[in-house]
């Protein structure tokens, strides 16, 4: 398919700088999957549009300080080097999208922390992307990172204001337990402990996943064709538990529910040919198009995404792109927050069917 279907116009004044206090009191747009028909609520009311019986899938990752600032020293010539990373390879090593990353040779070394936190570069590929081997590894580089990294905001937002402390808490979700993420599960975001406990009396249940979600996430579709677009791979598992109690929840008939792109994309990637999900670990870089088939996913609830994005095309893909182009045109009219600290929407079969519960 041609990229530029998934394109739209988003007025800057709709890209949201901070989230909205409290974290529920975002707004939702519920959209139906069948009818096209969109209903204006706010996200602390989700549990009005679930049904005892179904399930919640959360993404359980953490966000690290993942990025990083740094020197190359080569004679009497420096030049200064950004790093984000965005999947670790070893106790010791981390991919990264490099910010000057063709004044880097392999060999070289890049000082991240005043001596004490050292990179070598061991290889390097397309687009940017550079490994590095640290002189720390395990739980000592993660003490490096947490003392030298920063929180690596998207880039429609650190192009605007600079990270602050607050950004520490405020990206992160209130469940996140599994360090390695390097960008927020950001629908999940919204979620608040008088939500879960409002869900839970609805008789609906939660789960946990773990996408270790990586910067490629932001980076551009350069490609005029989606066939010719290349997905950056992002580390997951599915325990066998998780797997089991997800089988059983359609068993009895009730719906999957993926709270935020990642936990769906990771979904997919676990599920069998015959709609079962298994458990499941590794690297996965599943491209989600439309003209994909669900294997076992019903239902989504995520924020709105970037123009020509591959977010975008997975909701166009789960919803029908003619329903997220509606549901987004109405979204920018009805002065919805876009992005990572935006608003939310939940994408249902038949959200009014609900209400008989």
């Amino acid at each position: 398919m041609r990229v530029d279907e998934f394109d739209f116009e988003l007025p800057e004044a709709r890209i949201a700088l901070r989230p909205v206090v409290p974290r529920d009191s975002a707004k939702l747009l519920v959209v139906n999957e069948q009818s096209g028909s969109l209903n204006d609520q706010i996200v602390g009311d989700l549990a009005d549009f679930l049904r005892a019986g179904d399930a919640l899938v959360f993404n359980d990752t953490r966000v690290i300080p993942a990025q990083l600032e740094g020197v190359r020293q080569r004679g009497e010539f420096t030049a200064s080097i950004g790093a984000t990373l965005h999947m670790r390879i070893a106790s010791n090593s981390w991919c990264a999208f490099v910010r000057g990353s063709k004044k880097l040779k392999i060999g070289e070394t890049v000082d991240f922390g005043d001596g004490e936190f050292i990179g070598e570069v061991i290889d390097k590929g397309d687009v940017g992307e550079v490994t590095f081997r640290f002189n720390c590894s395990g739980p000592d580089l993660d003490l490096a990172l947490i003392k030298w990294g920063h929180i690596p905001l998207p880039p429609y937002i650190a192009l605007k204001r600079d990270e602050d402390e607050q950004d520490r808490t405020d990206y992160q979700t209130i469940y996140a337990r599994e360090d390695g993420a390097v960008a927020a599960p950001t629908a999940g975001l919204h979620f608040t402990e008088e939500m879960f406990k409002r869900i839970e009396a609805k008789g609906v249940s939660r789960h946990f996943v773990t996408l270790h979600v990586g910067a490629g996430t932001f980076l551009p579709v350069k490609v005029d064709n989606t066939d010719d677009h290349k997905m950056h791979a992002e580390i997951g598992a599915v325990s066998g538990q998780t797997a089991a109690a997800l089988n059983d929840v359609r068993k009895s008939g009730g719906r999957i529910i993926a709270v935020g792109t990642t936990s769906l994309r990771l979904l997919e990637s676990a599920a069998s040919k015959d709609g079962l999900v298994q458990a499941w670990s590794g690297a996965t870089d599943i491209f989600i198009t439309p003209g994909y088939s669900f294997t076992v996913v019903d239902a989504l609830m995520t924020n709105f995404h970037l123009p020509r994005s591959t977010l975008f095309m997975l909701v166009s893909a789960f919803a029908g792109s003619q329903t997220m182009k509606d549901a987004y045109s109405h979204a920018i009219a009805s002065g919805y927050r876009f992005y990572s600290y935006g608003d939310s929407s939940l994408l249902l079969p038949d959200p009014t069917s609900a209400a008989v519960d």
